[in-house]
Parts: C-alpha cells; structure tokens; sequence
C-alpha cells in the first residue's frame, strides 16, 4: 500500500503553495493530503487532526506547519503509542528567541510584526511575503509567484497562527521523540536561520536527520522537485 503522507502548509498563505509539492509527492506515489494551519492550542481542534493524523505514515510542515506535524506525532505517539515519520521544512521548533534557544527572531522584531499586523494585516502580509522569498537571486520572480498563489485567509486564523508561533517551542519533543525525524532547511532562508540546522543536530535524538539546501524560507513552494527528491530519498532509506 502506498504510504500516507499529511502535509500542513504554513503561516500566511493557504494551501495552494504547496500545491505543486503535493502533486510531486503524488506522482512519486504517495498518497497525500494537505490541510492548512489550525488552532493548535484548542484541544478540540488539536484532538480533531491528532485522529486525522493517526491514520497516516508521514507527517510533513512547512514552517509554522512544521511545528504543529512535531505536535501531533507528540500527541499520536502519547495517545496511540504510535510513531509516525516527521519531516519539517524551514521550521524552528522555537520561532521567537528565548533564553534556551536562540537561534530564532528575536522578541522585539515579532513583536513589531505583530503590531504592524494589527495596524494593517494587508501590507503586513506582503512584507512577509517578501521575507518568505529574500535571500536568493529570484526573490522579485519568486515573490510574483508567491503572490499569485497566496488564498485570503480569514484574520482570525492568522491571529491564532501568531500566537502559536509566538508560544511554541517544542525542542524537548524532537529531543525525546522516538521516531524518525529528518528537519530539511536552506542555507539562505530569512525567517529562519539555517544555524538551527546545528542546534537540531546537537539534540542527540537517536533518529534525528537535518540537512542544508541551497534557497530561501520558500524553498518547498519553489523548488518543489528538489524537495520532493529529499523527501523521498529519506523516506526509501528508511521505509
């Protein structure tokens, strides 16, 4: 049977992002389903995609949805003794700096964002945007395509994707996972320093894999065949 993969696109832009990710995995096989960001820190909800979850192989996020595939292989593996294959993309298990960690934004700057979402949610969504596609030779090409893919998200599940990015901070869980976990991230990624990809390695998890492209913050929505190639060359050495 083909393997099941849950793919949870990230912060700011809907799913057609990873549209074309998707369809890669597909034609390589894998039976895949994308879900946008969710309230995690709503046990009702979180409980609703922990059981969407348990029925699938692998568990793939870009940034912010990298966070939440660490929570919900924690809570499969809590609640069904089940450990299920975590693959991250451009994700910090901590995205704001803190004491323990920090290799991450700093509190004064997502603060600013956060205020500067409030004031205008428009522009600030841009701005981002543009972040998502700083740091490599096409960032004008790739910021045009971004923008024509990104889907209206309603205010309220941004605000709740702020705060789950401004409180979360799962290190201990990739630390004490027991299962297969392998963090891709990009050498000249804005948003997230690829330093984290050295601090993940230092975490001493027995089934822990990271590794380094070349590219921005984007990389899973514009180089979706590199990625896919990755992700499958991971998945076949350790099937």
């Amino acid at each position: 049977m083909n393997q099941r993969i849950l793919l949870i696109t990230g912060w700011g832009g809907g799913t057609k992002l990873l549209n074309s990710l998707q369809q890669a995995l597909q034609q390589r096989g894998y039976d895949v389903e994308l879900i946008n960001i969710f309230n995690a820190l709503d046990d009702a909800v979180l409980q609703q995609y922990v059981e969407k979850a348990k029925n699938v192989d692998v568990i793939i996020g870009w940034s912010l949805g990298g966070q939440l595939a660490t929570l919900l292989v924690d809570q499969v593996e809590k609640q069904y003794a089940e450990q299920k294959v975590l693959i991250t993309l451009a994700s910090n298990p901590c995205f704001v700096a803190n004491t323990e960690w920090q290799i991450a934004m700093d509190q004064s700057t997502f603060q600013n964002f956060k205020q500067s979402f409030e004031n205008d949610a428009i522009t600030t969504l841009k701005k981002f945007g543009y972040m998502v596609c700083q740091g490599v030779e096409t960032t004008k090409a790739d910021f045009l395509t971004l923008q024509s893919l990104i889907q209206a998200q309603k205010i309220e599940l941004l605000k709740e994707g702020l705060v789950l990015l401004e409180n979360l901070n799962l290190v201990s869980i990739l630390k004490n996972y027991t299962g297969h976990q392998y963090h891709l991230q990009a050498k000249q990624d804005y948003l997230v320093n690829y330093k984290v990809s050295e601090n993940l390695s230092k975490l001493g998890a027995k089934f822990l894999d990271v590794e380094l492209i070349s590219g921005s913050h984007g990389f899973p929505v514009f180089k979706s065949d590199e990625t896919t190639d990755k992700i499958c060359q991971y998945l076949q050495k350790n099937n």
